[in-house]
């Protein structure tokens, strides 16, 4: 695991993916993310992590800065405005904040860049490039649905981490996995976490 990268993703066949963890409860979303892309050959992650985040991963998961850090290819202080992603020209595939606080939603929304995780989410909506948001929260007010609207608006994708019981998981990490998987999808990025869906059978038909 390195820290700030020496230059920025060069080249056409660049697969660099941007990652945040803020204070939302469901940190597991964000690590298993991490953890998946590491297997991925080909394709680097960019970690950012916000103090709140810090905070959930320790009450969530009993992980510190550190371990979850070890599972980036890259990591960056959350407050570095001047780091490279900050820049449109540093190329990348998008950008995923797992999981995603109302506050950080709010940023994005209104373009405050008041961080390198707002700033770097702003950079990819400038840039038209991906940004998929983990969105953590219930019930939702206005305030909440009118920030997605305009996260939306802009070219976002609001993705709650909303559980699929069709492929009758057995485990919290099967949950999980159903959802980083189809977050996957949305980047063209082969897995195998996510079942697909094989369509009705007869029987199921029938019943």
């Amino acid at each position: 695991m390195a820290h700030e990268p020496d230059g920025g993703a060069r080249g056409p066949a660049a697969r660099h993916l941007l990652v945040a963890i803020t204070g939302a409860t469901g940190a597991i979303y964000g690590v298993r993310l991490l953890e998946a892309l590491r297997g991925i050959e080909g394709l680097s992650s960019h970690l950012m992590i916000s103090d709140a985040g810090v905070l959930n991963l320790h009450q969530e998961l009993g992980m510190n800065r550190k371990d979850v850090e070890a599972l980036a290819d890259r990591v960056y202080p959350v407050r570095d405005v001047g780091a490279s992603i900050a820049s449109g020209s540093f190329r990348t595939m998008g950008m995923v904040v797992a999981p995603c606080s109302m506050k950080t939603l709010a940023a994005i929304a209104m373009g405050l860049a008041d961080n390198l995780i707002t700033r770097s989410a702003d950079v990819v909506l400038k840039e038209r490039r991906r940004l998929v948001l983990l969105v953590r929260e219930t019930p939702l007010n206005l305030a909440h649905l009118r920030n997605m609207v305009a996260v939306t608006e802009m070219g976002g994708i609001i993705f709650p981490p909303l559980p699929a019981f069709y492929h009758r998981p057995r485990s919290i990490e099967e949950l999980v996995d159903h959802s980083v998987g189809r977050v996957l999808d949305l980047f063209g990025v082969e897995q195998e976490l996510s079942p697909r869906w094989p369509g009705l059978g007869s029987s199921a038909a029938d019943g």
